[in-house]
């Protein structure tokens, strides 16, 4: 897999526990991978071929209105496939790890409850942690350290803050962008009131036990060159689709920024400044798909870590049969479990 590491096969040991092991807990199957792979016609597939319900782990699809610019499936997908956790949210609220954890196993819980399997689809890599391993308890922000870094972003810019982030947290800087000055404080303030990266408090092993065991598969282009490729065209596809009248009504609510968490969704900004005349179109469309395609680089460098995930070829044929199978021989499904793929 030119450019991504470690490839693992379908019939390796990192789907599950190890056969020895047998683990009675009833198995969630997340399903993980870069922008722009194709994880939700796989989800989709997958959820119209087994009991399977989806629930989306995605820090952008939360919103209602912003659907062309997320990839949010369209209505018709969601009829036939419903995905949870889907427009849940007005743009102008927030969302966070710890609300998506407490949703997540609210929609996990009750789809098990109507015995039928859960399928967590998504790319924000942060909520897959922090449903699997819960969330680091992390201190309390302290006004006077905020108020010092807000004042040494505004002087000097987000490229020396997150410069600084690099050097006491290298693994944080990679995995927020440039752009995120929230984030990047946040993560400063960790630092300066612990002395230890926020990467690392993050890092340590939650105790609790979930009430389901984990199945990971990540869905990526064996060439990056395909992912890069996909994209481009899937950015333009969006601007065929409308995106920059879609930006424009969100502009025009009057209660939304750059500086809101929904705003700063890939390709927003950049449509956003478009329309403020910071960019002109060609610069607009190119700045998105740098953007997004960094943005694929961070998910996958957060992936490859994650050592108990299998790797799937997005381009290889009868991908779903293969899955399929793959899960019947790790006892996902009860063996009178019926496919119609």
């Amino acid at each position: 897999m030119s450019g991504y590491g470690r490839v693992a096969t379908m019939g390796g040991t990192s789907l599950a526990t190890d056969r020895g092991q047998a683990d009675p807990r009833p198995p969630v199957l997340f399903l993980m991978g870069p922008t722009a792979s194709g994880k939700t016609a796989l989800a989709v597939a997958l959820a119209q071929s087994l009991p399977f319900e989806i629930v989306s782990v995605d820090s952008a699809l939360v919103y209602r209105g912003m659907d062309i610019g997320t990839a949010k499936p369209d209505a018709n997908t969601l009829r036939l496939a419903p995905h949870r956790l889907v427009d849940i949210l007005d743009p102008a609220e927030a969302y966070s790890a710890g609300r998506f954890r407490t949703d997540a196993l609210a929609e996990i819980a009750a789809i098990q409850a109507a015995g039928r399997f859960p399928l967590l689809v998504g790319g924000t890599m942060l909520y897959f942690r922090a449903l699997e391993r819960g969330l680091a308890e992390l201190p309390v922000a302290d006004p006077a350290i905020r108020a010092r870094l807000a004042e040494e972003l505004a002087e000097r810019g987000g490229a020396a803050l997150h410069g600084r982030l690099a050097q006491c947290d290298p693994a944080a800087a990679a995995r927020i962008h440039l752009h995120d000055s929230q984030r990047i404080q946040r993560a400063l303030e960790v630092y300066e009131l612990t002395g230890r990266p926020l990467t690392e408090l993050c890092a340590r092993p939650c105790d609790e036990m979930l009430p389901f065991r984990v199945v990971k598969l990540i869905l990526a282009p064996m060439e990056r060159r395909v992912l890069h490729d996909r994209i481009r065209t899937r950015f333009q596809l969006m601007l065929e689709q409308g995106f920059i009248a879609e930006v424009e009504c969100l502009r025009a609510r009057g209660d939304l920024d750059l500086a809101k968490p929904s705003m700063r969704a890939v390709g927003y900004r950049q449509v956003w400044e478009y329309l403020d005349g910071l960019l002109d179109r060609v610069e607009m469309i190119e700045r998105a798909v740098v953007v997004t395609r960094q943005f694929a680089k961070r998910q996958l460098t957060w992936l490859r870590a994650d050592t108990a995930a299998a790797w799937l070829d997005s381009g290889q044929s009868r991908l779903l049969e293969q899955v399929v199978v793959e899960l019947r021989t790790r006892g996902f499904f009860p063996k009178d479990t019926r496919c119609l793929c």
